[in-house]
């Protein structure tokens, strides 16, 4: 027999009894889904993960107040963690920073018309622009020389200009933050979370002076929430964040033995640990897959040594008429290949309408690669060649007497 009729055989065999072959398929076909489905996750999640990192800069850092010791342990010694604008300016004239950018930042009731909210104001410098890779869809972003002049200027996104000046040109319009007068002068574009939790279309930002004479209010103008900072392109970040230390602790006056007063976190070993444990679930998922593949797999062995007992006397009739061995291992063992073959592409079908599920519902874009189809394909062809193997070795190795006595 050749690959064609060991197939048109193949099918018969499957057809005679389809709802015993679909009940065998079904181990298959939910292995085969959870893998397919959980190789495409995988990939999205990694592609997720890097567009994020792309919105937010490359080789960030956040630059915070308070480091080892406790705030009760600082009011004892009368010290107050803080960071300031000097700071950031200090650590701008680093060589290993692409750039330094401050924030100030606090939750205020704003209000344009008649609509009002609580959101979050962040006030910045135009070097936060630059760091993080905002880019305006509309209007310009705010100057230096708005920064020293405190101009109550404002750049909004896409939600907020939606809500405030919804089908109006927002540029030129006035936002009133805690009843101050802001002037829009931009709308960013995109749209994603940032690592504060903020989404970049909810945006609301202005002149770090700006924020502190008018906004917060501090008696201290010069002291900042947090500091921005961005590794230049060809420095390894740890040599730059031991020059952030270095240049903090210098101005903080901080002593050898005396631990810091800040904290630097690497946006990049979150990203990091993100990854692994996003590669640590889809390990976990990836093992139930494949004990589901593996129970199916046990059911094509009971159901094709069933079959093998079933037609005995049918192996018999082949081998008296000239089938070899060869031919009968051949036909066992292409049956459950085809059986594997077939739930694989099941499986395959129904995980991608699990990834169109997805991507329409949860706002999350899943999309099957041609590498884990293949993948697919070949595990279901793995799968029917191991477990058909025994018992298509035990059809071929029946003696044509003992066949055709059979009853």
């Amino acid at each position: 027999m050749n690959l064609v009729q060991v197939l048109i055989e193949s099918f018969r065999s499957m057809a005679a009894n389809r709802l015993r072959t679909a009940l065998t398929m079904l181990g298959i076909v939910i292995g085969i889904a959870s893998v397919v489905l959980l190789l495409a996750l995988g990939d999205s999640m990694q592609r997720f993960i890097g567009k994020q990192l792309q919105m937010l800069g490359t080789n960030m850092v956040y630059v915070m107040p308070g480091g080892d010791r406790t705030a009760a342990q600082r009011a004892r010694e009368g010290k107050v963690a803080v960071l300031t604008l000097d700071d950031a300016e200090a650590l701008n004239a680093l060589p290993s920073l692409t750039g330094a950018a401050p924030a100030l930042q606090g939750s205020f009731k704003v209000t344009a018309g008649n609509e009002n909210a609580s959101s979050m104001v962040i006030g910045v410098t135009p070097a936060m622009f630059t760091i993080r890779n905002w880019k305006v869809d509309q209007g310009t972003l705010f100057s230096e020389s708005d920064v020293r002049a405190s101009a109550r200027l404002v750049v909004i996104g896409q939600k907020v200009a939606d809500q405030f000046f919804y089908r109006a040109d927002p540029l030129g319009k006035l936002l009133r933050i805690e009843n101050v007068a802001f002037q829009v002068v931009g709308v960013l574009a995109g749209e994603g979370r940032q690592t504060d939790g903020t989404d970049l279309a909810e945006q609301i930002l202005v002149p770090i002076t700006a924020a502190s004479a008018n906004l917060v209010k501090s008696p201290f103008p010069q002291n900042v929430h947090y500091i921005n900072a961005q590794g230049r392109p060809g420095v390894a970040m740890t040599d730059a964040i031991e020059d952030i230390k270095e240049v903090i602790r210098s101005r903080h006056r901080i002593r050898v033995d005396d631990p810091d007063d800040f904290r630097v976190q690497n946006l990049n070993t979150i990203a990091e640990t993100a990854n692994k444990i996003t590669a640590g679930v889809a390990l976990l998922l990836g093992l139930i897959g494949a004990i589901s593949l593996l129970v199916g797999g046990i059911g094509i062995m009971n159901i094709m040594l069933v079959s093998v007992t079933e037609r005995t006397r049918e192996i018999g009739i082949r081998m008296a008429i000239g089938a070899r061995p060869n031919d009968v291992l051949m036909q066992f063992l292409a049956e459950a290949v085809v059986i594997c073959l077939a739930g694989g592409l099941v499986g395959i079908a129904i995980a991608a309408g699990g990834a169109a599920l997805i991507t329409k519902f949860a706002d999350f874009e899943v999309y099957l690669t041609i590498s884990a189809v293949m993948v697919a394909c070949g595990f279901a062809t793995a799968v029917g060649v191991f477990f058909g193997f025994y018992p298509a070795r035990r059809a071929s190795r029946l003696l044509p007497v003992d066949c055709l006595r059979y009853e």
